[in-house]
């Protein structure tokens, strides 16, 4: 089902939400203090500063606010330069979680997102349905729960993401969610819908391999990873994606 797109103008910016989710989101909604004075705000470990979970009407969430990576961070902080409401980071990843749960592909779900103009730049927030009883990948890795069946099960979740076209710009172990209702991919800030190209498509994946190498999986070796994780992840990768 498509997302009841409804963009909503409040102090200073604007609000886009899924009407189908929620029929009203108040600009409250994008505040952590808000939250705390309800005693519905609970911070997880994870990401930069923690993950925001929030109790809301619309069910829990985790509210997100965008902020710059690496050495940019120094300079711009949490701030993006404008260049108009369709372009900022909040609606881009909205609409493209809205896109992926049409198609029935384990994301997010889409609940509503915020840009606040400040001049020449803006800054921005998003909430996302929380995904219950979760755990990352690189948890999963750490507690020696990463074994080939998930693995496997990694790599067929990533071929369909890819085979829709949907390119994950920071695919890493931290992005790909483990539940009882099965594997999520999360965090598509900055993710795009491309024409699937087995180019990008290897880049995803080295990417991913990258990251499970950084997080200690080759401990024994990479021959012993290959074997163990890499070889049932791109297995799986390559029996789902059809060519």
């Amino acid at each position: 089902m498509m997302m009841q797109e409804t963009v909503r103008k409040d102090a200073g910016g604007a609000i886009l939400f899924d009407a189908a989710v929620s029929p009203q989101v108040d600009t409250e909604w994008f505040s952590p203090d808000y939250w705390r004075g309800l005693d519905a705000l609970r911070v997880q470990p994870g990401g930069r500063g923690g993950v925001a979970v929030v109790d809301t009407p619309a069910g829990p969430c985790v509210l997100k606010h965008y902020r710059r990576g690496g050495m940019v961070a120094a300079v711009m902080g949490d701030r993006y330069w404008w260049t108009g409401a369709d372009r900022t980071r909040g609606f881009s990843e909205l609409r493209l979680l809205g896109f992926i749960a049409s198609l029935g592909l384990p994301g997010p779900r889409a609940v509503a997102t915020r840009y606040v103009r400040h001049g020449l730049f803006y800054t921005a927030d998003l909430l996302t349905g929380r995904i219950a009883q979760a755990s990352t990948l690189a948890q999963c890795l750490a507690q020696g729960q990463l074994d080939a069946a998930l693995a496997t099960a990694t790599g067929e979740l990533i071929a369909r993401f890819h085979q829709a076209g949907i390119w994950h710009a920071d695919l890493n172990a931290h992005n790909v969610l483990v539940s009882k209702s099965g594997l999520h991919l999360i965090d598509f800030d900055r993710g795009e819908r491309r024409v699937p190209s087995m180019d990008w498509q290897q880049a995803n994946l080295l990417r991913l391999r990258r990251s499970l190498l950084k997080l200690g999986a080759a401990s024994q070796g990479e021959d012993a990873f290959d074997a163990s994780i890499w070889n049932p992840l791109t297995d799986g990768y390559r029996r789902t994606l059809k060519p």
